[in-house]
């Protein structure tokens, strides 16, 4: 390849990100180049970089960003089938060993080997170039664009604890939290059939969003004790909720979930909070909840592809900025100070960009 240009943004110690050139990558057998286009900032990035962790996940070592991503295929492998140059596909940024008993039954998000992009020790794709395993991309349909793409990581977050929480036709769901998370867990739980998804923020802009995406009601929580918001809920819902959402990583947040949930329903703990909470399991026990946690996914990104593709889902309006690659530090500095109101803010990594939406 004659263009020598792959510049890649790199997280190299709290609070300090590097633009610098890196050798562009050569596929595997089975891998594909890519031509990176769009990466999206998450949070799980911003606390990488202000905190150097994000939950259990230390950085220690210098680390490629991005893990949200999309992009045009350069080059296969010589034993890719499925892809070809040209394509333009989106990456599921994580795959396990492929050996182990999570793996072999379908669990690969739990296993315990596995290379998830931009969590230590393993490098994003916050670059010009990356090459990454063929079988986690998938095409992208005519109808859907690069930006689309990049944004069925979070939604596939989302599909993944509607699957696990047994969302149908008819349920009535509480989300707490109105970020990219928070967004796509109500978008998913839409998609499924959910009659009624009541969400809470402290962001009255979060808030008007997910009423836009089709929350029945929203409820402003700032400044509200937790048995307060508790009552509110319920009283907004007309009854309790069969499933309840933590997506703010927050203690407060996971313990309303087992005030608010109707017997015999389900907590799903998406937050990445703090590794030790204090909880009132006594409401678990004579209620019957199921608390469970929701790791990523596994097996959700055809799914969450299909439901744009369909029309079921709308994810277009999370985007509220764009930035080029040499701007990254700006972008983390606008996502931090939450300048713009940002919900979610996209990267363009080829030099050719022109500006627009892709």
């Amino acid at each position: 390849m004659g263009d020598k240009d792959n510049l890649t943004a790199i997280l190299t110690k709290v609070n300090e990100i590097k633009l610098e050139q890196k050798p562009i990558p050569v596929p595997g057998c089975h891998q594909v180049l890519l031509q990176m286009e769009v990466v999206g900032i998450c949070g799980s990035d911003i606390h990488y970089w202000l905190e150097g962790r994000c939950g259990p996940f230390i950085l220690k070592d210098p680390m490629v960003m991005g893990h949200e991503a999309s992009g045009v295929v350069l080059q296969c492998g010589s034993e890719v089938k499925s892809l070809k140059p040209g394509d333009r596909v989106t990456i599921e940024p994580g795959y396990g060993c492929r050996r182990c008993e999570y793996c072999k039954t379908g669990k690969y998000n739990l296993c315990p080997d596995m290379k998830f992009c931009a969590t230590p020790p393993v490098d994003g794709n916050l670059a010009r170039y990356y090459v990454t395993e063929a079988d986690f991309c998938f095409k992208l349909p005519c109808n859907m664009s690069l930006e689309e793409g990049t944004l069925m990581e979070p939604l596939a977050v989302g599909v993944h604890a509607c699957k696990l929480s047994k969302v149908t036709l008819g349920s009535v769901c509480f989300v707490q939290g109105s970020g990219p998370i928070g967004l796509s867990v109500l978008a998913a739980a839409k998609a499924y059939g959910a009659g009624a998804v009541l969400v809470t923020d402290y962001m009255d802009y979060r808030l008007e969003l997910a009423q836009k995406m089709g929350a029945f009601k929203t409820i402003n929580t700032s400044g509200m004790k937790e048995l307060e918001i508790a009552e509110k809920v319920k009283t907004t819902l007309g009854c309790e909720p069969h499933a309840t959402f933590e997506c703010a990583g927050d203690v407060t947040c996971a313990r309303l979930g087992l005030h608010c949930t109707r017997a015999g329903g389900t907590v799903v703990l998406l937050g990445m909070g703090g590794m030790e909470m204090n909880m009132p399991f006594g409401a678990a026990l004579v209620k019957e909840i199921t608390m469970i946690g929701s790791f990523r996914y596994n097996n959700d990104y055809p799914e969450a592809i299909e439901m744009v593709r369909s029309g079921r889902v709308c994810v277009k309006d999370l985007v509220t900025h764009r930035f080029k690659i040499e701007e990254t530090q700006k972008a983390y500095e606008t996502h931090r100070d939450k300048v713009g109101n940002p919900i979610k803010i996209m990267i363009y990594c080829n030099k050719n960009w022109d500006g627009k939406p892709k």
